[in-house]
């Protein structure tokens, strides 16, 4: 949904050869951020949040159901499931909507093509934002990573208790507890990796004053490239071709 709300944006400032600031209303020449570029700012700053929030609730739930069984079972419904992605989606647009409220400001980086919330330099009103914003990244970032490893040592001590040989009817659920747990450890380091960049960008910028517009786009473009690469891993890592090449693998390490 990001991808396709910003990037018509994006493709229609190329075609008419300006910025967003002055394809919308409300922007000028000299940069002022427009009602464009405040809304693109305000989606940058939406869909980076939002899934990671979405993925706490996903690792929570997948730490709960291998560590806690028979809490998870009694009160994690469908129903709780069903409320808790509106409600994250809110909470976060609530909160992302503060810049355009005054706390916090929208600003229009080179080469004019996308906005976003002002990194470096200024007051409490220009920096208070974004402080609290990567705080909040980098503590949903040790939530998922923690989530996330131990839900991996759980699959590893299921992996320890099934035979290692046998017919293939009874290694079966072990490799499948195997396919997890490298799955599982694969998107984890992936995410870390993409969600690190734009949270240190953020602090460099708010205390050490550094305003360097390129590194600023490259922690956002490491914070895209985070949900374009997940989904090809897991549709990869399902397929049966590479899953048999995984496990061979394995066996050879073993």
């Amino acid at each position: 949904l990001g991808k396709c709300l910003l990037s018509p944006i994006v493709l229609a400032a190329y075609a008419y050869n300006r910025s967003l600031s002055e394809l919308g209303p409300g922007g000028g020449t000299d940069g002022e951020p427009g009602v464009l570029c405040q809304l693109f700012a305000f989606l940058m700053a939406f869909f980076g949040l939002a899934p990671t929030l979405l993925l706490l609730a996903m690792a929570l739930e997948c730490w709960l159901s291998l560590g806690h069984p028979y809490f998870y079972r009694r009160h994690l419904t469908r129903r709780l499931g069903a409320v808790l992605g509106p409600a994250a989606a809110g909470l976060c647009a609530l909160f992302c909507a503060l810049p355009l409220l005054g706390f916090g400001v929208p600003m229009q980086y080179c080469p004019g093509t996308w906005c976003f919330i002002h990194m470096a330099g200024g007051g409490l009103r220009e920096l208070g934002f974004p402080v609290i914003y990567a705080s909040l990244m980098g503590l949903l970032v040790l939530a998922i990573g923690a989530c996330n490893v131990s839900s991996m040592r759980h699959l590893y001590r299921m992996v320890r208790r099934q035979p290692h040989r046998g017919p293939p009817a009874a290694a079966a659920p072990r490799m499948e507890l195997l396919d997890h747990l490298i799955l599982l450890g694969l998107m984890t380091v992936l995410f870390t990796i993409c969600s690190l960049p734009l949270i240190i960008r953020v602090y460099i910028g708010a205390f050490a004053a550094d305003f360097n517009e390129t590194a600023d786009l490259n922690a956002l473009r490491f914070l895209s490239v985070n949900s374009i690469v997940d989904p090809w891993v897991f549709i990869i890592f399902r397929t049966s071709v590479f899953r048999t090449f995984v496990r061979r693998l394995c066996r050879r390490l073993n």
